[in-house]
């Protein structure tokens, strides 16, 4: 059985970076290739929950691949048919807003507008503090998309933060296997 390629891309919700990179890691110890995708802000900005250079020599040294981090390197992801599939984890409101809006302005956005011409899944795992309010129409633009699969989601404070919603990370691995057979897990909301 050949292995399956990922493409991985992480956006600037940092405060998920750790369980993020617990998937990414499972990916690869499941034999999976996977290879790293960076926004602008997450190759670059060190924050309180890590700095930017340790992430990027994580996930080079553990997949044995270069972080694709410029609209220059992610072009080609499609032309190439580099991936299976692509997920995106952490995907902020900000990324999910330029691709319901056909915007590819960095690296994870054109990855994603490469990938997808090929009908191949991209796989979201949403981070974002306002998906009950301005993101909520871009997350229901792109659940009507074809080929975009969401990895199941929930309020992550509710009380603290009553429009915010995280992803279920350990949900992302099923939800990547659903979507290689273009079903999408369910239920999408915890």
């Amino acid at each position: 059985m050949e292995k399956i390629r990922v493409g991985f891309a992480l956006t600037g919700s940092f405060c998920t970076f750790s369980k993020a990179m617990e998937q990414f890691d499972a990916m690869i110890e499941e034999g999976w290739d996977v290879t790293p995708i960076m926004s602008d802000h997450a190759y670059s900005m060190d924050t309180r929950f890590g700095k930017a250079e340790d992430f990027i020599r994580h996930m080079e040294e553990t997949s044995g691949h270069s972080v694709i981090h410029t609209i220059t390197e992610a072009e080609p992801i499609g032309p190439q048919k580099m991936f299976d599939v692509l997920v995106v984890a952490p995907c902020t409101g900000n990324t999910m807003g330029k691709v319901a809006n056909g915007i590819n302005d960095t690296p994870v956005t054109m990855a994603i507008k490469s990938h997808i011409r090929n009908s191949r899944p991209v796989v979201i795992a949403v981070s974002t503090n306002d998906a009950l309010a301005a993101a909520a129409k871009h997350i229901g633009a792109l659940l009507n998309q074809r080929n975009l699969y969401f990895v199941p989601m929930r309020q992550d404070a509710p009380n603290a933060k009553p429009r915010s919603v995280v992803a279920d990370f350990e949900d992302l691995i099923p939800t990547v296997r659903a979507a290689l057979d273009g079903e999408q897990v369910q239920p999408i909301l915890k």
